[in-house]
């Protein structure tokens, strides 16, 4: 029987663009409303606050995360290149823009590792290229401008007409200019994908390419601090290969370590990841995680203060952080054209990273989020704070997880965090003066604990997938060894690759019944199948494309066991043979046959059979290369007397073929060829003559 098929109304496509063009464009009291509510969620959610029940755990979570952001803060300086104080501000910023634009009431935005990394890679290129040194300790090298010194101070002033800036401006002032920059153009990407609805990019990120860029990042994040830890200095390695070259460097001067810095990173390591371990396996009996990161920089810092231990063992120190905020400055148009390439990765990660941390909440927590808002609200996350000296920021997973379980309600909680942050800015920041860098770098290494342990679960995931697994190995390798936007980029192209190959040969199988049943299964995976006699059915798995039709046509050919090009083809030479028999007047075949008996030559005994079911279940569309394919076939199977049946097509599928004439022209045949299921093929084919 043939189903007949709805009549689809007819849309006039320019009408309805035509309307939506007018409605978007259209200004009403109530449209406005409705935007300024859409764009600031705050005002919807926040005179609806229920004080009494959510205010205790929003204040609890957000002064257990102010806490710990003012340490990870100060660390996360190193991997960005940059000095404390613009970590500080980044975290208070981004805690005061997201409370007012996102969607989630559980997502901790602010700095993040993978992100201060990827900054930070772009500050040491920048300041390279300008003539500075990259060794932190060592006085700038001269730039391209005449060099002034300040008898008054350390700081060395260039008048820099680096990137069309003409203005004096010294090592810390183009690092920062470059990552304000830097930070500006990959805001207006986001929120120029959240106009344009571009947020299905992030669909190309697959959970195992996060993970494996995660890791190889987790990599070079780890390399870059192994020489705070040990003391020795070397200049931070730039391009590609860094982690190897690093480790080279290292290893050269591993003998210029300092014993001081060496002994109180063993101690804090130990200090930080016995905390770490008891917290984990005592999470579900305190009520919240202990505050380590602080301990350790408080305790730390009184330590080296009053041990002198800058003086006496020549450890390096965080050194002076000054207190107050920095008079705003716009973003330097001509440094934005040199970072425009790499702010697109940065923009990427940074909102792939924050939705997916949100909808994971979203989703634990029984509430909805919107994905563009996110995009727009991270975006201005980026855009405003590079006004007041920021960087780059995200969804943070580790600060995340420790909001939910520390009783986090809303995004009231992290205004508490930026006032804690806030406090530390107006008060408390030159009290960290004395702080060893070695000291934040075991705060770094140690919070990588997370990403690392993904090595334990190598085998686990080997055996749920191996292509997953292929694509996690590869994605890690490029972007620890290569570069981290590298890794980035190959770990996409990869796992789109394996994609393809996938559809280019997928599996393949001859069908068998099911005993006393109407259902039909591969015969080689599974036993006691009985096969149909006179009828093959044969299954492909994947969409029918240009790119596999090759593969297509082998397997059925070598599966079948019967080529039907062949066949014709040797028919064809036989027929001719016999012709030329016959006009010599011989009465017999070239095989000694009688001329009666050629008509029984003709058709070879090894074809068993004289119907084909292709099962189409699983192919989910047609190109134009797939339907002549299948009309291809149909000729030639037709030519040798065995008729070709669909079976299982959807509907996307059976408009292609019409499209393509697989059916004739007025569609006649259509129900002799197709069939909704295996088994009505298999009667049709059983009942023919």
């Amino acid at each position: 029987f043939l189903m007949e098929r709805k009549t689809r109304v007819k849309i006039n496509k320019k009408e309805v663009m035509l309307a939506k063009l007018r409605k978007s464009f259209s200004c009403t009291p109530k449209k406005m409303k409705n935007f300024v509510m859409n764009f600031l969620p705050v005002l919807r959610w926040l005179p609806k606050y229920p004080c009494k029940e959510y205010i205790w755990g929003d204040v609890m979570s957000g002064l257990v995360i102010g806490i710990i952001l003012v340490p990870q803060a100060i660390a996360y300086s190193l991997l960005a290149g940059l000095k404390p104080i613009y970590s500080l501000y980044t975290s208070f910023f981004a805690n005061i823009i997201y409370f007012l634009m996102g969607t989630s009431r559980h997502v901790s935005v602010g700095i993040f590792s993978l992100i201060s990394l990827m900054v930070g890679q772009v500050v040491d290129r920048e300041l390279l290229l300008a003539g500075f040194d990259l060794n932190d300790d060592a006085p700038p090298a001269l730039g391209h401008g005449s060099l002034q010194n300040d008898s008054q101070s350390n700081t060395t002033a260039f008048n820099l007409t680096i990137a069309g800036m003409n203005a004096e401006c010294g090592k810390e002032c183009y690092a920062i200019g470059i990552a304000t920059a830097l930070t500006f153009v990959a805001g207006v990407y986001q929120v120029l994908m959240g106009i344009f609805r571009l947020g299905f990019v992030s669909m190309y990120l697959s959970e195992s390419v996060l993970d494996g860029f995660a890791t190889g990042a987790s990599l070079t994040i780890l390399t870059a601090q192994v020489k705070y830890l040990i003391g020795i200095k070397i200049p931070r390695s730039q391009g590609h290969g860094m982690l190897v070259i690093t480790w080279i460097n290292i290893l050269r001067n591993i003998s210029q370590a300092n014993l001081c810095d060496v002994i109180t990173s063993a101690i804090c390591i130990m200090v930080l990841v016995t905390a770490k371990e008891l917290g984990d396996r005592y999470k579900h009996k305190l009520k919240f995680p202990l505050p380590t990161e602080l301990v350790v920089i408080v305790v730390a810092t009184l330590v080296s203060h009053y041990g002198n231990l800058n003086e006496v063992y020549a450890s390096s120190v965080s050194g002076a952080i000054p207190t107050g905020f920095i008079p705003p400055k716009v973003p330097h148009f001509n440094l934005m054209l040199r970072v425009a390439v790499d702010a697109l990765p940065l923009a990427i990660v940074s909102f792939v990273f924050t939705v997916s941390l949100s909808e994971m909440c979203a989703k634990k927590y029984a509430y909805t989020i919107r994905a563009n808002q996110e995009m727009f609200a991270v975006g201005f996350c980026n855009i405003i704070p590079s006004f007041f000296h920021c960087f780059a920021t995200s969804a943070a997973l580790a600060k995340t997880l420790v909001k939910t379980s520390t009783g986090c309600q809303t995004q009231v909680s992290g205004v508490i965090s930026a006032m804690v942050v806030l406090l530390v800015l107006l008060f408390l920041a030159p009290l960290f003066y004395s702080l060893q860098k070695c000291v934040l770098a075991c705060i770094i290494i140690v919070s990588l604990r997370g990403a690392l342990r993904k090595f334990q679960d190598v085998p686990a995931r080997y055996k749920v997938n191996k292509v997953d697994t292929l694509v996690w190995v590869v994605t890690m390798s490029a972007s620890a060894l290569i570069s981290t936007e590298i890794g980035l980029l190959v770990g996409i192209v990869f796992s789109m690759l394996c994609i393809i190959v996938r559809t280019q040969q997928p599996r393949t199988a001859l069908l068998g019944q099911i005993p006393d049943t109407s259902f039909y299964e591969d015969d080689l995976e599974y036993k006691n199948l009985s096969s149909v006699p006179k009828v093959k059915i044969f299954r492909f798995e994947a969409p029918l494309y240009y790119a596999n039709r090759n593969y297509f046509l082998k397997s059925l050919y070598r599966l079948t066991n019967l080529d039907p090009n062949l066949e014709a083809a040797r028919r064809k030479k036989y027929e001719k043979k016999e012709k030329q028999h016959l006009k010599r007047g011989d009465h017999t075949t070239a095989n000694g046959l009688s001329i009666g008996e050629t008509t029984l030559q003709l058709v070879p005994k090894k074809i068993d059979f004289q119907a084909l079911v292709v099962d189409c279940s699983s192919i989910s569309f047609l190109d134009t290369t797939g339907v002549n394919t299948l009309k291809e076939i149909l000729k030639d199977y037709k030519d040798l007397n065995i008729s070709v049946l669909l079976a299982c097509c959807n509907p996307s599928v059976i408009d292609s073929l019409k499209r393509g004439g697989y059916f004739g022209k007025d569609f006649g045949t259509m129900q002799e060829m197709l069939f909704y299921s295996i088994h009505n093929a298999v009667q049709f084919a059983k009942d023919q003559k």
